[in-house]
């Protein structure tokens, strides 16, 4: 009631009318799941983070709707044939914020802190290669890189990679993650613990936009409460929607569902150093003996697809397998018996203990049962799994026999869905190889193809990359979740794109 009273009595003593619709203000709300957690891009690692950030901030280049790269802050490049200098002409008349230049230097300034080990900053390894920043003049910069690596501009547009005015850094140091200053449609106006908010920034660089006045981020674990919010205006959009809610959002005709393929792979990582895991055969009957069309209708009530190859198909560089690892408990029976274990075998199982990952648990184990194969599921909360999973240094010392996980490449790009999951190189605690995974082919097809930028050399390395992925079957390929959100049918323009991240700057308020 407060809310409203001001407002109210402003307009009464101007004399004015205040009929007319609730989105007259154009203050756009938007459910959200968890609290946010920083706002300091290159200090994030969930995606809800990101797309808070994203509302104020940019990089280089980024994503449109549909995952394409889209050049920002940068207009056009240049790069040698070892691909290991990039050259930027950057985009000229833009400021941040607080009215500091966007230039060559702020660019050098957060690349250099990014790149820097011993900032021990969450997105390093998005520039780990590089070697030197050189600031050519005020609006032309060169990255110079320790190796070759094909991707740059796909880690560029990574959110973890957008640029702070450098005043703001140095002015809060430590502390940026509270006082973001960047170039993006909105100005950081307040955050509490549950609530962001966002005003709209006048002297945004794309004429038109945006075109809301703010946009409030509240954060709203409890599924019913956020639909609530959406159904009664106190919210515009509002995710995820578990499926399970799905028929009463459309019940709503002031509501409309987004639901869309994803990047979001879901799997079972399977350490293949230790038995019985260590055998290909076992692994392959293990995804022979899952159904996963079923897993689709159990675990997402239909809003999911097949994970076809080991990136998802909206991937850069994605390559349909084949020879489908399609339901057949017969073929698993006889693989099973063929590695030397007829009556199946027990393991442990553990992944997140959020409602969803144990749904999806709880099904692979009632599937796996019908093979002899007795698993114990272990749901654990996020820290303990992360302790577990990052805890230890050597491979041999790990205790993972499986893990329900999944994985969004937020690059767009093969190289970043292969390489942290499944390069030899790249066992935890450097990556998120839990599988601990090594094949010789994999390894040079994954280093050919981060190390050119020529796409036809890089489309080959992957194409080699997936096809000895799929046949070694770390992993039970169980399917890419679709995005599901529910909206205003007045609000446009507002993304839930692929890798499950948000785009504002073009929202509006009809």
């Amino acid at each position: 009631m407060t809310r409203f009273a001001l407002p109210l009595l402003a307009g009464l003593l101007a004399g004015t009318a205040l009929a007319g619709p609730a989105f007259a203000a154009k203050n756009l709300v938007v459910g959200i799941p968890d609290n946010i957690t920083t706002l300091d891009p290159a200090d994030i690692n969930d995606t809800l983070s990101q797309s808070a950030s994203r509302t104020m901030m940019q990089g280089l280049f980024g994503f449109d709707k549909e995952m394409k790269l889209v050049p920002l802050l940068a207009e056009s490049f240049t790069v040698n044939d070892t691909a290991t200098e990039y050259t930027y002409r950057l985009r000229k008349g833009v400021t941040f914020h607080d009215g500091t230049p966007f230039n060559a230097q702020a660019v050098k300034t957060n690349f250099d802190r990014l790149s820097n080990p011993a900032n021990r900053l969450k997105r390093q390894s998005l520039l780990a290669m590089l070697a030197e920043t050189v600031v050519v003049d005020d609006y032309t910069i060169t990255l110079k890189l320790s190796q070759p690596f094909g991707a740059l501009n796909n880690n560029l547009a990574h959110p973890g990679a957008m640029i702070h005015s450098p005043k703001a850094l140095e002015t809060f140091g430590k502390e940026i993650g509270r006082h973001p200053v960047g170039t993006g449609p909105y100005k950081f106006v307040s955050w509490e613990a549950d609530t962001l908010k966002v005003e709209k920034n006048a002297n945004y660089w794309k004429p038109g936009l945006p075109k809301v006045d703010s946009v409030t981020l509240k954060s709203v674990p409890e599924n019913g409460s956020r639909i609530a919010m959406l159904q009664t205006n106190e919210a515009q959009f509002i995710y995820p929607l578990p499926p399970e809610m799905v028929k009463m959002v459309e019940a709503n005709q002031a509501l409309e569902i987004i639901d869309a393929p994803s990047i979001i792979a879901r799997y079972v990582a399977m350490n293949t150093m230790k038995k019985p895991f260590n055998d290909p055969r076992v692994r392959q009957a293990l995804n022979y003996a899952v159904d996963k069309s079923a897993y689709a209708k159990v675990v997402y009530r239909g809003h999911a697809g097949p994970l076809d190859s080991a990136i998802p198909s909206k991937l850069g560089f994605h390559v349909s397998q084949p020879n489908q690892y399609t339901y057949d408990l017969a073929k698993a029976k006889a693989l099973l018996a063929e590695a030397g274990y007829p009556n199946g075998f027990e393991a442990e199982m553990f992944g997140r203990n959020s409602t969803n990952f144990i749904r999806g648990m709880q099904f692979v184990q009632q599937q796996l049962a019908q093979v002899g194969v007795k698993l114990t599921v272990t749901p654990l909360e996020a820290g303990v799994e992360t302790a577990r999973v990052w805890g230890v240094e050597k491979p041999e010392d790990a205790t993972v026999q499986m893990q329900y996980s999944g994985w969004s490449a937020s690059t767009g790009d093969a190289d970043w869905g292969l390489r942290p999951l499944l390069w030899g190189k790249g066992f935890p605690p450097k990556f998120f190889n839990v599988a601990y995974y090594k094949n010789d082919t994999v390894d040079a097809a994954i280093e050919t193809g981060i190390g050119t930028a020529d796409n036809a050399k890089r489309a080959e390395a992957y194409r080699v990359a997936q096809e000895q992925i799929w046949k070694d079957a770390p992993w039970i390929f169980l399917g890419v979740e679709n995005l599901l959100a529910g909206k205003s049918k007045k609000l446009t323009g507002f993304y839930y794109v692929a890798d499950g991240g948000l785009q504002m700057e073009e929202a509006d308020l009809q």
